[in-house]
């Protein structure tokens, strides 16, 4: 149920962290991945992860927040892999602040990557998955979207949107057999985190009910389930991976 065998799977945002985690385990279901972040280079050492499964990775550098480069590179990715199955829109940033002291430029910038990337992005791959009628996107989305956070307006916002943009590609798309489902995750253990002193770690634990952090591979495996037939009749919906803080 959880096989991706003959599937192509793109992954934004897939250098390290939560995009590499997933795209390692979409490669361990069966699929080949494309693999994107801002320059080829860095996704190099997920190709070789990739690879190293038995599955074919290659490398594309696409700025998700720029038309032409996200035009470019799904037409390269459709020449060199005859096709895109799987779109999982992960690419992400932040730039946190105070609203009161927030530049229009740190709005803009947050935006323009984690919402109007995921528009460009699905709006590429969407074409091919309609013409074949079928394939499922994964959007990442947060729990921020859905709670809000002091200090996290613009990444709240673009959480948000992507919430609400993900609804609506799955009601224009299921008549082409095309899913959309957005993935919220809550605290995920990074280097970041690791960094953090032990009593901030226990303040944010204190949050959520199941008392630890996430695990990237814990967000890893709701996207198979999603890019997989497990998922069939899913579409639309919002699945919050945060030890229960979202409930």
């Amino acid at each position: 149920m959880f096989e991706l065998n003959d599937k192509v799977a793109l992954v934004t945002g897939s250098a390290r962290g939560l995009g590499q985690a997933i795209a390692i385990k979409l490669a361990e279901a069966g699929a080949d991945l494309a693999l994107c972040d801002l320059k080829a280079e860095w996704v190099e050492e997920t190709a070789e992860k990739v690879k190293a499964l038995g599955q074919r990775a290659e490398c594309y550098g696409v700025n998700v927040a720029d038309g032409e480069s996200v035009a470019t590179g799904i037409k390269a990715i459709e020449k060199d892999f005859g096709k895109i199955d799987v779109l999982v829109n992960n690419a992400g940033i932040t730039k946190d602040g105070l609203m009161m002291r927030m530049s229009e430029d740190d709005w803009d910038a947050v935006l323009n990557v984690n919402l109007k990337g995921t528009f460009l992005c699905t709006k590429a791959a969407m074409r091919g998955m309609m013409k074949q009628r079928s394939g499922t996107i994964v959007n990442i989305a947060s729990v921020i979207g859905l709670m809000g956070n002091a200090g996290q307006a613009n990444y709240a916002a673009s959480k948000g949107g992507v919430i609400a943009f993900s609804k609506t590609v799955a009601k224009e798309l299921s008549s082409r057999n095309v899913r959309c489902n957005a993935v919220a995750p809550g605290f995920i253990r990074t280097a970041m985190t690791d960094a953090l002193d032990e009593d901030v770690q226990n303040k944010m634990k204190e949050l959520i009910p199941l008392s630890r952090f996430g695990e990237p591979e814990d967000v890893a495996n709701v996207v198979l389930f999603l890019a997989s037939d497990a998922s069939a009749y899913v579409t639309g919906q919002v699945i919050s991976t945060c030890g229960g803080m979202v409930m």
